[in-house]
């Protein structure tokens, strides 16, 4: 497999250096120099396999000859071993519930097969492996969660003091071990410009083997392929027209999606749902990319105002916005409206959504009522335990609370800077 920058100015690589680059050298991000189409055949075997077969046949195609078969299976194995539920809500409308992980988020999928995968890569080194990861929500546990305790392994969770949930912050930050949690004073795009500018540095770089974990990196993109083909392997009765709806922020998720369209995925279109932060929706409208300071909501892990990987986007559509515009629709929704689409399928299905999957849901419901000879699957990207204040305020009744996100007796232990580089550097060297 060889991996090529969206910038275009750097030569091709393997996936050993992207996977510790993170970020190309010309600055852009990395993606496989070739998507090839999936067989008919294989496509066929999709509907009869479990998650696990259907994720190691998808690793096998995308990474090709960079590990052997066996030790492909042998990740899938150990990362992926939770459930990956389609729950259908009525005739036309189904959930895939991401969120059946230890942190109870979308990204235990990528976040476990990146650790995995990068615990076998980098097996040979003799220096520790850093790896920072900048967090708007649910990042940071996740990749906490799937580092904690490897050997030679450490984890730098940088996130925006005060903007991501009380749950989400005790996840990461009552680990201890080899994970530090770093409040930084800003927002999340003030965490990735920090994360990037550490991955740029040349200086950092000969101290530490320093790679990152966000979705700029192609080891953490590209597992989130497996889950689409998983959900459309579960659709009951005759094939059908589907629209799949992607809550969207830093938009990892919805490349992802988009990738598996170019594989072969039987996907009508997508949908991107945003929620005030609706940058790509602008861009798809005008054909300019204006990024922004992202405003608070309550979907926090999709407050992103200027998303990384829209530069993948523009790349697998080779910069055309009309081609893209055939796969893709943006939508955009208040904070009124997530709240009201939470209350909304408590009374009516009896289903309990965080807001991000509440927008999704939104999203979904818009494209179908344009295309009613379609039915449709909305990502459902975090349980709603990880945002009980909103779920219960909306619906009025109280949200179980799972083990993963009992607390009690750990405590938590966060460093703090501000967006400076300086000050991550000193802080990576003392600690």
């Amino acid at each position: 497999m060889r991996l090529v920058s969206t910038a275009g100015k750097s030569p091709p690589t393997e996936l050993k250096t992207a996977l510790l680059e993170s970020l190309a050298p010309d600055g852009g991000l990395y993606v496989p120099e070739v998507l090839a189409p999936l067989s008919e055949s294989v496509l066929e075997h999709f509907g009869c396999g479990d998650f696990e077969t259907t994720a190691s046949r998808l690793a096998r195609h995308l990474l090709g000859d960079s590990l052997a078969p066996d030790d492909l299976d042998a990740i899938v194995r150990s990362a992926l071993d939770f459930p990956i539920p389609l729950v259908r809500l009525n005739e036309r409308i189904f959930a895939l519930e991401l969120f059946h992980g230890p942190t109870l988020a979308f990204k235990d999928v990528a976040a476990r097969f990146l650790a995995r995968l990068m615990l076998h890569v980098f097996a040979g080194e003799t220096r520790p492996l850093t790896v920072l990861v900048a967090t708007s929500g649910d990042t940071g546990g996740a990749v906490a969660h799937a580092f904690y305790k490897l050997p030679n392994t450490r984890v730098v969770v940088l996130f925006p003091e005060g903007k991501v949930s009380p749950v989400q912050e005790r996840q990461f930050s009552t680990l201890g071990e080899n994970v530090l949690a770093v409040a930084v004073e800003g927002t999340f795009d003030d965490c990735q410009r920090l994360a990037k500018a550490a991955l740029a540095d040349g200086s950092l770089r000969a101290e530490f083997l320093l790679t990152s974990a966000n979705s700029i990196n192609i080891g953490r993109l590209l597992p989130q392929i497996f889950y689409y083909f998983h959900a459309l392997a579960q659709l009951p009765g005759e094939p059908k027209e589907v629209i799949v709806s992607v809550p969207s922020g830093n938009l990892g998720n919805l490349t992802a999606g988009l990738m598996a369209k170019r594989l072969g995925l039987r996907v009508r279109r997508f949908v991107a749902a945003t929620n005030a932060n609706d940058v790509l929706r602008e861009y798809l409208r005008t054909g300019s990319y204006c990024p922004r300071p992202a405003r608070p909501t309550v979907s926090p892990a999709m407050d992103v105002g200027d998303p990384s990987n829209l530069a993948r986007i523009q790349w697998l559509y080779g910069g055309d916005l009309e081609g893209l515009k055939g796969d893709l629709e943006a939508f955009s929704y208040s904070d009124a409206e997530t709240v009201e689409t939470v209350a909304r399928y408590s009374a009516r299905y009896d289903y309990l959504l965080d807001p991000h999957s509440a927008v999704a849901a939104l999203g979904l419901e818009d494209a179908l009522a344009a295309s009613p000879e379609c039915v449709g699957i909305f990502l459902a990207t975090a349980h709603p335990a990880k945002f009980s204040p909103v779920v219960e305020r909306a619906t009025g009744r109280p949200v179980p609370v799972p083990a993963q996100l009992d607390f009690k007796g750990r405590r938590s232990r966060v460093e703090r800077i501000p967006p400076d580089l300086d000050r991550l550097k000193a802080l990576l060297r003392r600690t």
